[in-house]
């Protein structure tokens, strides 16, 4: 067993790579991150045509790889997302009429975290929940 607070010493300088999602309908799913979150798909480092890579500004990927078995969606395993620009993120999804919520369930409204923070909630068309938010790292 790993001892934690050495663990804690090493300082390993992690940042985020990636998230791979299982989906049902890939094309479906590729066009939602695209045509609603934007996202800009990039080469899938030669992997088969299952799959596919999309970015985000901050260069961190999204995996989508088309499954027959998909998990158990839950809005508490969610993506996290900001934005500087919520209520216009917002207004293009009223635009569009995808649906979002708050936490508690909300259509179409916010709620703020203790924090300060902002936050809507949509899912994918395969059910994942993204939250979007207007906290900064």
């Amino acid at each position: 067993m790993m001892d934690i607070s050495n663990a804690q010493s090493k300082k390993f300088n992690f940042n985020k790579d990636h998230d791979a999602i299982e989906v049902s309908d890939l094309e479906a799913s590729a066009r939602f991150y695209k045509e609603v979150l934007g996202l800009k798909e990039i080469p899938n480092g030669g992997l088969p045509e299952h799959i596919r890579w999309f970015e985000l500004n901050d260069k961190v990927q999204i995996h989508l790889i088309e499954s027959e078995s998909l998990p158990e969606k839950q809005k508490g395993v969610h993506m996290a997302l900001n934005t500087n620009k919520l209520q216009e993120f917002m207004d293009f999804l009223n635009s569009k009429d995808t649906h979002f919520e708050n936490w508690p369930g909300e259509a179409g409204k916010t709620n703020t975290r203790p924090d300060g923070v902002k936050q809507i909630y949509l899912q994918d068309p395969d059910g994942y929940w993204i939250e979007v938010n207007d906290g900064s790292l």
